[in-house]
């Protein structure tokens, strides 16, 4: 079963279009969500969740249509957009209590387990959490809901390597048994390259590439050479930099012959991001 189905997702505002987004999450797995600033991650998760009302296209969520289920699905996700904002001033337990009113199948042993697990202390305010702990006060809050789905948006953005670490353990054990999903957006390719299944690429609105993440990565090379080879695979490049040895340079693998001198290596998640956006400045 797919866990999330996008087709054909589009909005338009002045001066920015989401175009054809499509991408699919398989139940079980865990997808990253790549793209600088402003490339549209946000409006796309968004979107999906029906926060941002949509131009066209389709979102299936657990096998059923977003929005014609929206209420019932919603009972089946945990979100979330940045820290916690609301209630600051409040105690976690207060906060809580609010909350789980939303939800039929609020488990409450679940929730003081995940407090347990996470070293929440529910007589903490919320102003009083460091960045780290309001991530996993959301994790269990969206856990203790019995949630299927989660969708988060840069839930690593200002954590410490060691809170950004432990999430991500978290994040696998949730896979572990098949039943949670999980689709976060980050800058931190690094993350991904730990656990990530798959990958989906947004640049200026647009999805450049979906799919598992060792295809992902294996779909391109980054090649470095003389100045005087650059000439044989310019015409080739996505993008490339001109440096003291030469060039360095991103190349769909398919483009690029192993038969020639040239070094060719396998690149990370952010190298790609770079050379895809040195595309847009080369082409200006």
């Amino acid at each position: 079963m797919l866990a999330i189905d996008v087709n054909n997702l589009n909005k338009k505002y002045k001066n920015f279009h989401l175009k054809d987004v499509c991408f699919q999450l398989e139940k079980g797995y865990i997808m990253g969500f790549i793209g600088t600033n402003g490339a549209g991650k946000t409006t796309t998760l968004k979107s999906i969740l029906n926060m941002i009302h949509i131009d066209g296209g389709e979102i299936n969520i657990l096998g059923k249509n977003f929005i014609k289920h929206e209420m019932e699905l919603k009972q089946e996700i945990g979100y979330a957009f940045g820290g916690i904002d609301y209630y600051t001033r409040n105690k976690i337990r207060q906060v809580t209590n609010v909350v789980k009113r939303f939800y039929k199948n609020w488990d409450e042993e679940a929730y003081f387990n995940y407090l347990k697990k996470f070293n929440l202390d529910e007589n903490k305010k919320i102003v009083e959490l460091s960045a780290g702990m309001r991530v996993n006060y959301n994790l269990a809050l969206a856990l203790s809901h019995g949630a299927k789905l989660l969708i988060l948006d840069e839930p690593t953005s200002g954590l410490d390597p060691v809170a950004r670490d432990n999430l991500l353990d978290i994040f696998q054990e949730l896979v572990e048994e098949g039943e949670i999903s999980i689709l976060f957006s980050t800058h931190i390719t690094s993350d991904l390259e730990k656990c990530a299944d798959y990958i989906t690429y947004i640049n200026n609105g647009q999805i450049i590439k979906s799919s598992e993440k060792e295809e992902f990565i294996n779909t391109y090379r980054l090649l470095n050479g003389g100045e005087s080879q650059l000439h044989e695979v310019k015409d080739h490049l996505i993008s490339y930099k001109i440096n003291s040895f030469g060039f360095t340079g991103l190349i769909h693998t398919k483009d690029f012959d192993p038969s020639s001198n040239i070094k060719s290596t396998l690149p990370n998640l952010e190298e790609i991001m770079i050379y895809f956006s040195k595309k847009e400045e080369q082409h200006v």
